[in-house]
């Protein structure tokens, strides 16, 4: 009787808490599908989803992880290379973008870059090592994740040289994206005497308040002259063929010289601070035009475009406004001939689905890559369930069969590029920190337009028809793994 008593009394207790838990993710005002997604984990499955909730859903206090002082900073230092400049005359096409990313950001609009796209990992990593090498005064470097392998020894080799003769080398990674490289690999870079910090260490107690909110930016800043960014990590897999036989990942990555590489060592300072509380804004880090413009005339490499007008936007999880997201959603919207995207995951937010759609049911030609499978199964499964909704309203969905599709890239009318980190789905638009390059140029429009049209030849297209005979099976399980898609 006695244990009938005390197992009534923890029953009691555990509904208790599942209900009032219930209650707290209502009362939080999430999403409406992100709500009901949460509270679906937890009546299903109360120990884990609780557990999980707890861990990962808990909406934490909206404080800015920037001081204000050092945004301030920051941000009138990456200004100055705006203004020596002088105002870049703005397409007019693009101007409600533009000034969208002004206002909700202060993302500037920076004249005078070059510019150049890279498909293939070797050819990324090559031009990479061979501008650490000419490295004068620092190497800001920034990954989501950074192997133990080949690729990320050597280059933690090659800044490591550069260490030695004098340049500041300081290192970003995420702490949950490098959950797999033991610490060890970091301290010895350490060693080498390179600054290097963690992102948002995920450490008890404090673990609830962090691992939601990951660094998913792939940034490198070299003198504060030559930029990379986009959608390759330091790992073999983005670079080499493995073992067993599979092809490296197909990314897209971009290199920058020019005025716009003020707007990537913004975002780099910024994380960096909140990585170790230290601000940086001496005017070393952000050097004059005239220096930038000798070397980049002194540079003969072949670009997509040699003046190119960019914006560097980032987005931030605590930010009132979802940044890259209302860009590309704008974008989108705007588009008046085609609109051509790649994204390894797709799990558009509402905003962004109905963006899609109402495009190609206005008769632009709306194309949508993704990979035939994804490096996670149940995210393959997430992804395609969404693919009924766009393709019914006459979006041209191709999946891309030769290897892993890892890029990110929008490219429209010919006049408007983008390419970074963000990935089309919940957590890239609302949870990550992430940086995209918006490019409004001709020539890097038609370069990210010929290598999509490229891609696509390595795609099946896909048919309404057939789509919708699939197995009864595969389609329960991509419905039943979409109920949880803003949670993945």
């Amino acid at each position: 009787m006695f244990d009938v008593v005390i197992y009534s009394i923890i029953g009691a207790f555990y509904l208790f808490v599942v209900l009032s838990q219930m209650l707290v993710v209502i009362l939080e005002n999430h999403q409406p599908v992100k709500t009901v997604a949460w509270l679906m984990v937890l009546f299903f499955l109360p120990v884990a989803g609780l557990v999980a909730y707890f861990f990962f859903g808990r909406n934490r206090k909206r404080e800015h992880f920037v001081s204000k002082a050092c945004a301030s900073q920051l941000a009138r230092r990456a200004a100055v290379r705006f203004y020596q400049g002088g105002f870049p005359e703005v397409p007019e096409e693009h101007k409600p973008l533009i000034k969208l990313f002004r206002r909700q950001s202060g993302a500037l609009p920076y004249a005078n870059n070059k510019i150049r796209f890279f498909t293939a990992g070797v050819d990324m990593l090559d031009n990479l090592l061979r501008d650490i090498a000419s490295a004068r005064h620092h190497i800001h470097v920034e990954f989501y994740i950074i192997e133990d392998d080949r690729v990320g020894r050597t280059v933690c080799e090659a800044l490591a040289a550069k260490v030695r003769e004098g340049v500041s080398v300081r290192l970003v990674y995420d702490d949950v994206g490098c959950w797999n490289v033991k610490k060890i690999f970091f301290r010895q870079m350490e060693e080498k005497g390179m600054q290097v910090a963690p992102f948002l260490p995920v450490r008890f107690p404090k673990l609830t308040s962090k691992v939601d909110f990951r660094n998913h930016r792939k940034i490198v800043v070299i003198d504060g002259i030559i930029g990379y960014v986009g959608g390759m990590n330091l790992a073999e897999r983005y670079f080499y063929p493995a073992e067993s036989g599979e092809p490296a990942w197909r990314d897209t990555h971009t290199r920058l010289m020019g005025n716009a590489v003020a707007g990537l060592q913004r975002a780099f300072l910024s994380d960096w601070y909140v990585a170790v509380r230290q601000t940086i804004t001496e005017q070393v880090y952000f050097p004059h035009e005239d220096e930038c413009r000798k070397i980049m005339d002194s540079d003969r490499e072949a670009y997509a475009s040699l003046d190119a007008l960019i914006q560097i936007v980032t987005s931030i999880p605590t930010a009132p406004w979802p940044d890259i997201m209302q860009g590309l959603v704008l974008a989108v919207m705007r588009a008046r001939k085609y609109c051509y995207l790649q994204s390894p995951y797709f799990m558009p937010t509402e905003r962004m689905l109905f963006a899609l759609q109402t495009a190609a049911l206005a008769g632009v030609d709306v194309r949508l890559m993704i990979p035939e499978r994804t490096d996670k199964r149940f995210l393959t499964w997430a992804s395609r369930s969404f693919l009924y909704d766009v393709i019914r309203a006459g979006v041209r969905v191709y999946l891309y069969y030769t290897g892993f599709l890892h890029s990110k890239t929008l490219v429209c009318d010919d006049t408007l590029a983008s390419c970074g980190s963000t990935n089309i789905d919940f957590r890239s638009f609302e949870r990550n920190f992430e940086v995209n390059a918006f490019v409004y140029d001709r020539g890097a429009a038609l370069s990210l337009k010929e290598i999509f049209l490229k891609d696509q030849t390595h795609c099946r297209l896909l048919n309404l028809e057939t789509w919708e005979t699939r197995s009864i099976w595969y389609r329960m399980a991509e419905s039943s793994i979409r109920l949880l898609s803003p949670l993945l």
